[in-house]
This record gives structure tokens, C-alpha cells and sequence, in this order.
């Protein structure tokens, strides 16, 4: 029954407008099947069509996630075209989305992650914002972070809301990360001068901005939220601990060499962020709820 019902959304596809747009996704083997599956229903039921997704499968999934893939992409021909990428051995995050980009076909690529949930007019915003603004070599927006209900509703628990015009981006770059990655649209071409996604595990995305904001791209966030973000209850325990600490300190360090922040800086960044990383799990949690969220 669920495989029909894939199959009549990509029927039904063509009937929206379909925009030059890639979607690139990363797929690992801890996602939840219902999860990837919410996910790529998404996509199909937006109000501008992506031509293309390319999933690349970063190592071995396992049959349940194949079986998931395999609902959206067995049928030829339809809309979105649906291209998966296999990679023979995990190679993390930066190096999957490097790979996943020599694939994309279009221009414009849409980034998501595997467990988040598009809202209908993501694809068609961004799009016609970034057709009508040439000079925006990226387009973000905000995103509601929710947890899944008992009921399979979505439960808003935060929203967190950026900089909208470029020198606000740039200034608020400097001390944290300006873009939401899972809801980014950017010009492929602009990305690969840039030299593209590299290995730097938990900020793949903040070092491509950086480099990027170097060279002088222009940046913009959409002041509206358009992806539901999934939370989860370890979400507050995966972003602290020694190890996430030391990596962090690795980052700023390298975009102090890169010029784009101070030594001053540098080091009020390290100070801050290395006691965020280290206090009790559920303090950090509130930190980021009160502090960091709206």
C-alpha cells in the first residue's frame, strides 16, 4: 500500500512546476527507516518539483533503508529523476556531500538531511528568490526544530532564526554558524570555487561557508521558517564531550588562518564554546533552549 502511494505522488508530480533544482541528501546506517521515509514524501509533495535528488549512501544501509530508497527510486521516468550514489565504506559527512555534488546535474542545489521534513513551498521560495537574485551565491532560511508526537504529529519546540542580510550573516559568522545547512539552496559552480565540501567532521557545512564568505560570496536567509528540523532527545548529548571540544578549537583555529576572524576572537570563541561543550548535558540543553533559540 505505502509503495503505491509513492508511486501515485511521483505520478501526480509533473502536474507542479518543475524547477532546475537538486536535491542532495547523505544517508548513513543509523537513520530510521520512517524518518527517511517522511523525508523523501516531502520532496514529492512540494509546490515547485525538483528535476533531481541525488542520494548518496555514505557505506553499507542495510536492507530496511534500502528497501525505503528503493520505493522512491525504482520508478523511471518520473519527477523528481532519482539518482543514488553508493559509497563502499563510510567516509563521514564532508567527503559523502563532495561525492553527492559531482552528481548533481542542475545549477541549484537544495541540501536536507535524511530525518527532516520539507514544508510545501521550500523548493518554489527558494528558487524563484535565488533566480531573481543573481548575485546570492547561497539562500537559507530559518527552521522549526520539533519532536515527533505519540500521534506522529509534529510538536514545535523551538525555531531558530538567523541573519537575514548579508553583512548580518557575515558579522554573526564570525561567532557562530550563519546558515541552517539542512534548509540551504546555493549555485553549485560558486560551492566548487570554493572547493567544495571537505572532511572536518561536525562543521563540513560552517567551514564551506567560511571559505566561501572569503572569497566574497553573498549570503541571505529567507526570514521565514521552511523545514521542520527533527530533534531528538540526545540531541544536547551529541554536541558536547572532550572530543566535540578539541574539534571545535581545530575549527577555529583553521578560520583564523583562513583571515576570517581574530586572534581576540579566536580565543573568546574557543573559551566560550569549550565550557558549553563540557557542563552537564542538561545544562547545555537549557543553554541552548533559552540562549540560542527563540
Amino acid at each position: 500500500m505505502l509503495e503505491n502511494k509513492v508511486y501515485e505522488r511521483r505520478k501526480e508530480a509533473p502536474a507542479a512546476e518543475v524547477v532546475p533544482v537538486s536535491v542532495l541528501l547523505s544517508l548513513y546506517a543509523l537513520e530510521k527507516p520512517q524518518y527517511l521515509r517522511e523525508s523523501l514524501a516531502s520532496i514529492l509533495e512540494q509546490t515547485a518539483m525538483p528535476q533531481e535528488v541525488v542520494m548518496v549512501l555514505d557505506g553499507p544501509v542495510g536492507e530496511d533503508l534500502l528497501g525505503v530508497v528503493d520505493e522512491f527510486s525504482r520508478s523511471e521516468g518520473g519527477v523528481p529523476q532519482f539518482h543514488v550514489v553508493k559509497l563502499e565504506k563510510n567516509v563521514g559527512l564532508g567527503r559523502a556531500l563532495c561525492e553527492g555534488l559531482r552528481h548533481c546535474s542542475n545549477e541549484f542545489v537544495a541540501r536536507m538531511d535524511t530525518d527532516d521534513v520539507m514544508m510545501p513551498q521550500r523548493i518554489c521560495k527558494q528558487y524563484q528568490y535565488m533566480v531573481s537574485r543573481p548575485e546570492i551565491a547561497v539562500c537559507g532560511a530559518w527552521i522549526d526544530e520539533f519532536m515527533a508526537g505519540e500521534d506522529g504529529s509534529r510538536q514545535v519546540v523551538s525555531t531558530r532564526r538567523l541573519p537575514v542580510e548579508h553583512e548580518d550573516i557575515l558579522k554573526f559568522g564570525k561567532g557562530r554558524n550563519p546558515m541552517n545547512h539542512p534548509v540551504v539552496m546555493f549555485r553549485k559552480s560558486r560551492v566548487e570555487a570554493a572547493g567544495g565540501y571537505e572532511h572536518f567532521p561536525l562543521f563540513e557545512d560552517y567551514y564551506l561557508w567560511v571559505k566561501m564568505l572569503c572569497r566574497g560570496e553573498k549570503f541571505y536567509n529567507l526570514p521565514e521558517s521552511l523545514l521542520w528540523f527533527r530533534q531528538s532527545g540526545d540531541v544536547y548529548k551529541r554536541r558536547g564531550g572532550l572530543k566535540y571540544a578539541m574539534d571545535e578549537v581545530k575549527f577555529q583555529r583553521e578560520i583564523c588562518r583562513l583571515g576570517f576572524i581574530g586572534n581576540a576572537t579566536m580565543v573568546k570563541n574557543v573559551v566560550i564554546r569549550f565550557g558549553v561543550r563540557l557542563v552537564p548535558n542538561w545544562l547545555r540543553g537549557m543553554i541552548y533552549k533559552r540562549l540560542l533559540r527563540k
